[in-house]
């Protein structure tokens, strides 16, 4: 399977920003499984899934280098409790072991690109600005864009380029605000 796909998600969860929830060349790839929950009832009632088409932490990808030429990384956000509806649907950071975690996934997402893939990451800025997250890889990134009725929701694309030594100085400098 991993090898006919294109498209890595290393946090699918329910897939929720995806208009092709089951896009042929995308591999969807999550740490948890979550059978379809209805959660409330009515209008208001919320289905709360994860069902990846592989089991994998982004934090250590069973996949082969260079295998992709799209990843996305949408990781969790938030510093919640582990039992709320959130951090059920989206994931949680873990307050001691954030930046280690997400420095490994960048890492790993990287890894998995071809020569001049493409990664798009998505972050919000709720309990951690995009300017600290990007100081956790060497990769500068290409351009973002805020998003969202507060502007919090960043979307980032980066292009896996050879790293010139002055790159990572550049990228945590010019990092957005």
């Amino acid at each position: 399977m991993v090898n006919v796909k294109k498209i890595l998600d290393v946090c699918c969860g329910g897939r929720q920003f995806w208009f092709d929830k089951e896009h042929k060349n995308v591999l969807y790839v999550d740490k948890r499984v979550m059978q379809p929950t209805v959660i409330g009832s009515g209008k208001d009632a919320r289905v709360r899934r994860c069902l990846p088409d592989l089991v994998m932490d982004f934090r250590e990808l069973k996949i082969s280098d260079a295998s992709f030429k799209l990843v996305v990384f949408d990781p969790p956000h938030l510093f919640l409790g582990e039992n709320s509806y959130m951090a059920q649907s989206y994931g949680r950071l873990d307050k001691k072991t954030w930046r280690e975690d997400l420095k490994k996934g960048f890492s790993e997402c990287f890894r998995v690109l071809k020569d001049d893939g493409i990664l798009i990451f998505k972050w919000n800025e709720c309990d951690v600005t995009l300017k600290e997250i990007l100081k956790l890889t060497e990769h500068k990134p290409l351009f973002g864009h805020p998003s969202g009725k507060a502007q919090k929701t960043h979307w980032v694309c980066f292009m896996k380029l050879p790293i010139e030594p002055n790159d990572k100085v550049i990228a945590t400098q010019q990092a957005m605000p």
